[in-house]
């Protein structure tokens, strides 16, 4: 049965993920100075991804074991499920979305939507030739993933991504290697 101090974890997690995406919303162009990739095949990016690192935000503190896979709409849009375990609790989190392309379908530029009618900038920034790994930002420099295609990403790739991400202005040392 829960409790009173559950429902109110759960509620403060909703409120805080309502609010970014509030901040986020409207906001779907990249950080300037960041293009997203181009020659973007989105049937090649469908399924299932490890994040390996992030920047801390609330909607994914705490949490490890985090995954995002991707499926194809009837409607051309993307199904987004979100998930990860939340160790504290002993319990999963799960949060579904749905994104569509800012412009062409050739451009990893999209917006989320979690929670009608707010939405966020999904760009993915850096891409692996066969898809094995992607770097992903939102509308600001505070907002980067990595994510791949496997539990663990070499370490020359994952240096490569760290330099890349350096070089573009994120803070990675403040970066979270996520416990997969």
């Amino acid at each position: 049965m829960p409790t009173f101090a559950s429902f109110f974890f759960r509620l403060r997690d909703h409120a805080c993920g309502l609010l970014a995406i509030f901040l986020l919303g409207g906001c779907s162009s990249p950080p300037k100075g960041i293009e997203p990739v181009g020659g973007f095949q989105a049937d090649r990016y469908l399924g299932m991804w490890y994040e390996i690192a992030r920047l801390d935000h609330s909607f994914e503190r705490g949490l490890s074991r985090v995954t995002a896979e991707y499926s194809r709409r009837a409607d051309g849009g993307i199904d987004v499920v979100n998930r990860g375990y939340d160790a504290k609790r002993g319990d999963w989190k799960e949060a579904r979305g749905v994104a569509r392309f800012v412009g062409t379908s050739d451009v990893a530029s999209l917006k989320v939507t979690f929670f009608w009618p707010f939405s966020g900038g999904y760009h993915v920034i850096a891409l692996g030739s066969d898809y094995e790994y992607a770097m992903v930002t939102s509308s600001s420099r505070s907002y980067l993933w990595i994510l791949a295609r496997h539990r663990k990403l070499d370490t020359p790739v994952l240096e490569e991504l760290l330099t890349r991400a350096r070089g573009w202005g994120f803070r990675t040392e403040d970066l979270i290697f996520v416990e997969q």
